[in-house]
């Protein structure tokens, strides 16, 4: 009788595992009908849902980011922050910047001890690396794009925070080998540490998270920066080093920004601005492999790598130099894009050899962010387009959890120059321009991308990737516009990267070794990587059918609406 009553108390949470474990699609095709591209499943589908609700693409951004900080914790977030780009149905073009900002009380020296050295640990991990979380508020920024109110959107999220999901047998993996860094930096028990393993299978029930979303969606965005929740949060910095006060959080504001808009062979391109470089990066190298004819050459064949690769590497040397938050910098936009001054640039391009990074720009070495960012690419069925790029910077952020409120907080105050000359967590180095100060924010290459053809949206685009993001959707679009690809072959074939600094040109392990031999034949130093980003694509055709493709890289997933 026992094991029966066990049994029919537990059934409803095996009709819920069921229930939410949806099935992975990685392309669909649509007809005038919404898409969802989107590193999750569920998350897809919370966005595609509010879309059959009436809401349109703005909606649906807001719902799959609510439901990814739920489904996807390593990454998706509402302790962090982002940037989102918006084409709307009537040509109107946007963008909201909600990247995490300094705290007052943050200073240029924070990482540094009494002898000057840094202490790269505390940016990395722990409370003191936290910068003021601007996910909240930009959701709220993007709402006045929306039809539907808060309510509706972020019900899915609660639903699946309160229900519980079905792990997949990676989630599960991915949270185990986390454990070490969960107990240390918690000071409290949270929900993603137990005694046993997590398995395939396993609900993961998330009651804080679920009411602190709660909170968001009776009493709107002051739910977050003020009252219970941001007392939790300020709270949880005390149990540490944190620095982030009341004051930090009242008064972080989310800044809408003008589109970064250049042409790319007749093609209108639309994205992110400073703070994030990745826009400035995406115009360089597409306009400096323009001057070349790229579709003379084959997809991934040596001439065009070598092209390409010479385009990523004076982009990131001036990446290093002359890029940082617009409001605290000399922005010199205008001038990098400009084909007078990449003109200039390409000048010392040869096809015989490699040009040796030290002769392409000064030697600081640009910061290379965490590659756990998340993407989401959306159309509608009345052709509003959307792009939203997020981050908690590294795997789960800080790796601290907000005791009574159940989300992870970023650590993207490594993403500033902590000190000028010392390498981050990923190995690279940032200069004066990317330096520490209060209410600043830190720099960013998240690229989310929309390219109009005839002033409709033709390609929606964006990865995570850290300093990979801007060359993964430089390498998409020129797949797409130059080598005629499929949709599926653009976002899936074999991706390389090169960053200046360090030399190595990235190839992930099943690139083409003849392009391999030819480039090392002419000074290039190739390392293979198991894989570069995670691209979400959607193209659409001049009749206004659609295509969206998940990256077969990860367990990302397509939604219609």
């Amino acid at each position: 009788m026992k094991k029966l009553l066990f049994i029919f108390l537990l059934l409803p949470y095996f009709l819920f595992a069921q229930f939410t474990e949806i099935s992975i699609v990685k392309e669909i095709k649509s007809n005038k009908r919404g898409l969802v591209v989107s590193a999750h499943a569920l998350a897809s589908e919370a966005g595609a849902k509010v879309m059959r609700m009436g809401g349109n693409a703005y909606d649906a951004a807001i719902a799959t980011q609510l439901a990814l900080a739920v489904v996807y914790p390593q990454a998706g977030n509402i302790g962090g922050g982002g940037f989102l780009v918006g084409v709307k149905n009537n040509g109107e073009k946007f963008t909201i910047d909600y990247r995490e900002t300094a705290p007052e009380n943050a200073s240029r020296d924070m990482y540094l001890d009494k002898k000057g050295n840094a202490n790269t640990d505390l940016s990395q991990n722990g409370r003191l690396a936290v910068g003021i979380p601007g996910s909240v508020a930009g959701f709220f920024a993007t709402l006045k794009h929306a039809k539907l109110p808060m309510e509706k959107l972020i019900q899915p999220a609660i639903d699946l925070a309160e229900k519980g999901f079905a792990l997949t047998e990676r989630e599960a993996a991915l949270l185990n080998s986390q454990t070490e860094f969960f107990n240390a930096h918690n000071k409290t028990q949270t929900i993603f540490q137990k005694k046993e393993m997590w398995k395939q299978g396993d609900l993961l029930i998330q009651k804080d998270l679920a009411d602190t979303l709660k909170r968001i969606q009776k009493g709107g965005e002051k739910a977050f920066y003020e009252g219970k929740t941001a007392a939790l949060i300020v709270a949880e910095m005390t149990r540490g080093n944190g620095i982030i006060t009341m004051n930090d959080l009242r008064h972080y504001k989310v800044a809408e920004r003008a589109p970064l808009v250049f042409d790319y062979r007749g093609n209108e391109v639309v994205s992110m601005g400073l703070p994030s470089s990745g826009g400035i990066l995406l115009a360089q190298m597409l306009k400096m492999s323009g001057f070349e004819n790229l579709s003379a050459y084959g997809h991934n064949s040596a001439e065009a790598v070598q092209i390409m690769v010479e385009a990523e590497r004076r982009a990131f040397a001036d990446r290093a130099e002359f890029m940082g938050d617009p409001d605290f910098i000399s922005d010199k936009t205008e001038r990098l894009i400009s084909d007078e001054y990449l003109k200039k640039r390409w000048k010392s391009f040869s096809k015989n050899l490699a040009t040796p990074s030290a002769d392409v720009g000064k030697i600081i070495p640009q910061p290379k962010e965490s590659t756990e960012t998340t993407h989401i690419s959306i159309i509608d069925k009345d052709g509003n387009a959307v792009a939203v790029t997020t981050t908690l910077n590294g795997l789960f952020g800080s790796k601290v959890v907000v005791s009574g409120a159940g989300f992870f907080l970023n650590n993207e105050m490594d993403d500033f120059s902590i000190k000028p000359g010392v390498p981050n967590m990923f190995g690279a180095v940032g200069g004066e321009a990317n330096s520490i100060k209060p209410g600043k924010r830190m720099l960013s290459s998240m690229t989310p991308t929309i390219v109009l053809k005839d002033g409709k949206p033709f390609i929606i685009v964006g990865t995570p990737g850290g300093t990979t993001i801007p060359t993964s959707v430089y390498q998409s679009i020129v797949n797409l516009i130059d080598f005629k690809l499929s949709p599926e072959r653009a976002v899936n074939s074999p991706k390389f990267h090169h960053q200046w600094l360090p030399e190595n040109v990235l190839v992930e392990k099943n690139f083409p070794e003849f392009t391999i031999k030819e480039l090392e034949k002419k000074n290039y130093k190739m390392e293979k990587v198991s894989q570069i980003g995670r691209t979400e694509l959607i193209i659409i055709d001049e009749k206004g059918n659609a295509t969206a493709v998940a990256d077969g890289r990860g367990e990302d997933s397509v939604a219609v609406e």
